[in-house]
């Protein structure tokens, strides 16, 4: 299976061929001595199990946040800032200035996190309920927010001038939070391309933007002096031609190169690849995470890729006492390669059960702050993340939220408020979710939820009438995802002699109170006298003993 990935211009991994640079900079690795991880897919696969610390916490929150929140205009502003007749163009041009002469790398210099506060915020974040935490160690835009030994484009000398990665850490770690990192940049290469092109129109037509013309030597006397640009812009490598006259011909140029969006090395600039690999490594060494999220369809930059899994792995398990504790996060894998790591399914979800652990992420509104979204009171509310916690956790699943930051490093007033509601819904029905483990079925109830990539947006709302069951030390809890009108929970999965559920039930209780519930099971349902006291909760979780688990 290892030949499907491995690029065909390495016959040898990344780690063998950083050897020399490990040692000429000090920089220390669990790769060392011989390990049991391979980089190939055969032993990832063969030997890899999610740990249970990630299977337990179900719920973790995600700092999804660079110098692209500055602007407050939502995500890809790094990008889109570069196409002109793109409202986020627009944006920049009457903010800042025209993209040939303040190009996305001042914007990063702006960025200032002046009233960051990983504590206050961490704070926040353990009351809602997270067990993990997750931060983001670099975008597309490709620059680090750590202290990067292999990249000078970083927190420490660009923007923050802090390492954010070390505060958050620090901060999930003071908490009990198991730490995470997302990484990003492997797509930088081909995502940050319109930083090279144009105007087709207007008064700077043919003019190239600031990428296209900016070296090293050009920084002198300047808040960059000694940094290259093309380190931070990646090189020419999918440069649009000269001669375009309209927006519509751009477009359809771009069009027509969507097919870079792949997780193939660039092959015209091994550099790249080479100090993608460095830099994760490094980021892996430095913080040792007990998580790594890679924005990916299956592992970045092919070889690259499978030398950073095993390399995590294997020093997971030095730092561990032998133990593996690491969970690797990537998206779309194929069914023979999906055991060697956590599958993620970004704004999606499960059909069914999963037999493999997995993780949805998704966020509250754009990955990047928008102020529009605040402005607009458009954010999802507590109740909708509270409904897909449950019915993701009922199919063997995790939610790490995104909750966005703006570029000063606060959260706004709603922000605030839905995670208020999520913590008080946690307090009470946490019970039902940690620890958990999947029953014989994930739930039952009319509304559909589709699979896959992407298909939060295509499900509907999930109903009172829409149950979702998990199970722990021989408790089985069932979780209406509202409140039933007449205060009557419902249960035909529990019916009297029900295949799935034959056994007695002894005895019901609303989850966070030891009193029993009055309960009928007829041949049609389990019926539940549910409290009032519970009218209006988002989500109501009842505790069932007896036979049926």
């Amino acid at each position: 299976m290892t030949a499907k990935l491995a690029a065909p211009w390495s016959r040898r991994s990344f780690l063998s061929a950083a050897a020399a640079s490990a040692g000429a900079t000090g920089l220390t690795t669990a790769q060392a001595a011989p390990a049991p991880f391979q980089a190939n897919w055969d032993s990832l696969v063969d030997g890899y199990r999610t740990p249970d610390w990630f299977r337990d916490a179900k719920f973790g929150i995600w700092a999804h946040w660079s110098a692209q929140c500055v602007p407050e205009m939502g995500d890809w502003y790094a990008r889109r800032m570069y196409i002109q007749g793109n409202w986020q163009y627009d944006h920049h041009v009457k903010t800042y200035g025209h993209p040939t002469q303040v190009g996305f790398m001042e914007i990063q210099n702006r960025w200032k996190a002046e009233n960051w506060d990983p504590d206050a915020l961490l704070d926040l974040y353990v009351k809602a309920g997270a067990k993990y935490f997750v931060a983001l160690a670099n975008h597309h835009d490709n620059q680090d927010n750590y202290n990067s030994k292999f990249h000078a484009w970083n927190s420490l000398r660009v923007g923050p001038k802090r390492d954010l990665i070390a505060g958050w850490e620090k901060a999930a770690r003071a908490r009990g939070l198991r730490f995470g990192v997302s990484n990003h940049s492997a797509h930088a290469w081909h995502w940050y391309q319109p930083a090279y092109g144009y105007d087709p129109e207007g008064p700077y037509a043919g003019q190239r933007y600031d990428a296209y013309r900016l070296t090293k030597a050009d920084g002198k006397g300047k808040w960059w002096e000694g940094l290259d640009p093309q380190d931070l812009y990646t090189g020419r490598n999918i440069v649009m031609p000269d001669g375009f006259k309209t927006i519509r011909s751009v477009e359809d140029w771009q069009q027509s190169q969507t097919a870079h969006w792949d997780e193939k090395p660039p092959l015209h600039n091994p550099a790249f690849t080479r100090s993608w690999f460095l830099r994760c490594r490094d980021l892996i060494d430095s913080y040792k995470p007990d998580l790594v999220y890679m924005d990916n369809t299956t592992l970045p930059l092919g070889q690259a890729g499978l030398d950073i899994a095993a390399h995590f792995y294997n020093a997971s398990m030095a730092w561990n006492g032998g133990k593996l504790e690491a969970v690797l996060n990537a998206k779309v894998m194929p069914s023979e390669w999906r055991a060697g790591l956590v599958e993620d399914v970004e704004r999606g979800f499960r059909e069914g059960i999963e037999p493999q652990p997995w993780q949805t992420d998704t966020c509250l509104g754009d990955w990047h702050y928008s102020r529009g979204i605040f402005d607009n009171h458009q954010y999802k509310p507590a109740s909708t993340v509270i409904h897909r916690l449950c019915d993701i956790v009922s199919k063997n699943g995790n939610l790490l939220l995104s909750v966005p930051l703006r570029g000063d490093g606060t959260i706004d007033a709603d922000e605030q408020k839905i995670l208020g509601e999520i913590a008080t819904w946690m307090v009470r029905n946490g019970e039902a979710i940690y620890g958990t483990r999947p029953w014989r079925i994930y739930g039952e109830g009319p509304t559909k939820v589709s699979g896959g990539m992407f298909s939060e947006g295509s499900s509907k709302p999930l109903t009172a009438e829409d149950i979702r069951f998990t199970t722990k030390g021989g408790v089985l809890y069932a979780i209406a995802l509202g409140w039933p009108r007449d205060g009557l929970l419902r249960i035909p999965t529990l019916a009297q002699g029900s295949a799935l559920a034959p056994g007695a039930i002894e005895n019901v209780q609303a989850v966070g109170s030891p009193d029993s519930l009055s309960f009928t099971r007829n041949h049609r349902w389990l019926e539940v006298k549910l409290p009032q006291g519970l009218a209006g909760s988002p989500a109501v979780a009842i505790r069932i003993r007896g036979a049926v688990v």
